[in-house]
């Protein structure tokens, strides 16, 4: 008699497991037709004639504080100096 007692805690349970990934199989159809469009995107912008790789570092770039880029710069800098590059 214990089994049917837990029987419908049991269902609330797996219908709470469905829910979550049910949600993350939506989520990661989502992140597929975004990573999608992104490709869609620099497509464009390389058929007008960007250079890709560029604009991609500069994506990078403004996702970073800007206290690090200018200290990675900083020390670049150095860097080059040293190896006689700049």
């Amino acid at each position: 008699m214990s089994d049917t007692a837990s029987l419908p805690s049991d269902n609330v349970a797996g219908e709470e497991l469905r829910q979550f990934i049910e949600r993350f199989e939506r989520l990661e159809a989502e992140k597929k037709d975004i990573a999608e469009a992104q490709k869609e995107v620099m497509a464009e912008a390389k058929g007008r004639g960007y250079d890709v790789k560029v604009l991609r570092k500069i994506i990078a770039m403004r996702k970073r504080d800007k206290d690090d880029l200018d200290e990675e710069e900083a020390v670049l800098e150095i860097y080059l100096a040293a190896l006689g590059m700049s």
